[in-house]
Formats: C-alpha cells, structure tokens, sequence
C-alpha cells in the first residue's frame, strides 16, 4: 500500500514537471510541444485523481488555452466548458478560477466573431475577479485588457482605452519590469493609439514593448514579433514604406521560425505585408501575400470569421482596381 501511494505520488510530481515545462514553452511559442507534455499531465492526473477532480480542471483549462493559441478551435469549446463545470462543482460559483474558465471561454468566442458572448463572458470574469480578488489584482488586469480588446475589434475606441490603461497600470504597479504581459499592455495601446491615428503615441509604445520584450525574452519570440509587426503597421500608414517592409519581414521569420507554417499570427502579418505592398501599387507582391492570408485564415478561422471577410474585400478591391 505505501508503495503504491509513493508511485502515485511520484507521478503526481511528475505531472506537475510536466505543467511546468508546458509553461515555459506556451512562453517561447512552441505550442505544439506544450500541448504534448499537457496531455500527458491530464491523463496522469485522471488516472490517480479521478476526471473530476480540480487539477484536472487546471489541466484541462490550460490545454485549452494551447489550443486557443494554435488556431484549434474546435477543441477549446468543450474542454473550457468542461474545465468550468469541475471549477463551478469543486470550488463554488464566484472563485477566481471560475472566471479564469470564463475569461478563456470568452476569448474562443472573441476569437470566432461571436462579439455579444464574449462580451458577456468577460464581463462576468470581471465582475468574479474584483469581487475574489479585490479591485488591483493580476487576474483583473487580464480581465480588463480582454474587454478592451473586444470593443477594439468592434471599434468601440472610446471604452476600449480607458480599460487598456487601467490594466497597464495595475501590471506596472504589482509586475514591473519582471512580467512579459506589461509588453502586451504596451502592444495593445499602442495599436488602439495606431487605429485612432494618433501615430506619435503609438510609436512610443510599440518602441518600449519591442525593448522590453527584447531584454526579457532575447530576440526571437511572438512578443518580439508582434512588436515588430505592429511598428510595421504604423510605419505603412504613415507611408515610410521602406521601414515597414522591414519590420513585418522581420516579424513574419520569427513567426515561422517559431511557431510553423499554420498559425494564426501569420494571417494578419501576411495582411499587413499585402496592404503595404498594395499601397506602393506593387500588385504582384501584394496578391501573393493576400492569396496566402486568405488561405490560412479559411483554413485556421474559418470562411465567415470577420477576419477572413476583411482581408477577402481588401483583396478584391484590389483586383478590381487592377482590372
């Protein structure tokens, strides 16, 4: 009997290695390899724990979080679903983990277009999360930011900045100079900033989150890359061509470097590369990178996602000039 629960507690430890190791490749970018290790966390986990046991709804939030990252979505869904039924069952209707089940659940629906349930999800996280955790907490930061990115998706500028503010603030205050996510707070005000043409502050920010991101994590990972796609983006709006052409090559080889062939963050570098070569009337280059944005996002997204929509029109009015 005590041999046995000292194996089961060696796999446990295991397990938890695995987690681990997990989160320091979703930090690199490498999905595919933390899927792996997630999985094999998840079925250690249901064997000696049991499926409905807690750490088996972290596990299978965190594999779903993998897989929103990837692109998969048809199997973030259920997993989170899953994830926050064992939260709600274990841990009570307003813990923090059940908003952390909420916040993912959102972001799958964000991700597909789905803008009310998204909304509707991030406001319940956020609601969860001040009421658990108190007004200046990590996870609220995370909760704000997401809202602020929906209402940017929608163009609903005017709501989305302040929320983005907030969260850059309670990151700065409690992180500083140690957590990744201030980069990302930068990234996304900057690119609010850069939709609103209020280009001189985007720059500002886009600059610090490339620097920050740069010292923490070296030169070749997805925050450098969005970073450098974002300066590109600016940089093609305010027609210093040869700059952005640069910046979102750079960006586009750390992506495929990193990440493959077939991820998400390819489509909107290879719109971005599209739309800076449309401008300079360089309609060969431009239709190359919309025919591949355009195949990867059907592929990834699916035809009626917004996204694949937008680039789709940006491509035919292009060949419609070109005729």
């Amino acid at each position: 009997m005590t041999r046995k629960i000292s194996e089961q507690n060696l796999k446990l430890t295991q397990a938890a290695q695995l987690t681990k190791q997990a989160s320091i490749l979703y930090q690199q970018g490498n999905y595919s390899k933390a899927i792996l290790k997630t999985k094999e966390a998840l079925e250690i986990r249901k064997t000696i724990l049991g499926n409905e046991h807690i750490k088996v709804a972290v596990t299978l939030n965190n594999l779903a979080t993998l897989y929103n990252a990837q692109g998969n979505y048809s199997e973030v869904e259920l997993l989170l679903k899953q994830a926050i039924k064992l939260y709600q069952k274990n841990l009570g209707e307003e813990h923090p983990s059940v908003a952390t089940g909420l916040n993912n659940l959102a972001l799958l629906y964000n991700a597909q277009g789905k803008y009310s349930q998204a909304e509707f999800g991030f406001k319940q996280a956020l609601e969860i999360t001040k009421k658990s955790q108190g007004e200046e907490h990590i996870d609220v930061a995370t909760a704000l930011n997401n809202l602020a990115l929906l209402y940017n998706a929608q163009k609903r500028y005017t709501q989305a900045e302040p929320l983005l503010k907030q969260s850059l603030e309670i990151r700065k205050k409690l992180q500083g100079e140690g957590d990744i996510e201030v980069a990302t707070a930068l990234n996304n005000l900057g690119f609010l900033y850069n939709y609103q043409r209020r280009y001189s502050e985007a720059e500002c920010l886009f600059k610090e989150a490339l620097e920050f991101s740069k010292k923490l994590l070296g030169e070749e990972n997805h925050y450098v890359a969005g970073s450098l796609n974002n300066l590109g983006t600016l940089y093609n709006e305010q027609k210093r061509y040869s700059e952005a052409e640069t910046f979102l090559q750079q960006a586009l080889m750390i992506y495929k470097k990193i990440l493959g062939e077939n991820h998400p963050y390819l489509i909107q570098t290879f719109s971005n590369l599209a739309t800076l070569y449309n401008n300079q009337d360089k309609y060969a280059q431009a239709e190359i990178f919309y025919e591949q944005a355009i195949k990867l996002s059907k592929e990834l997204l699916g035809e009626n996602h917004p996204n694949t929509k937008t680039i789709m029109q940006h491509y035919l009015s292009m060949k419609y000039r070109m005729s």
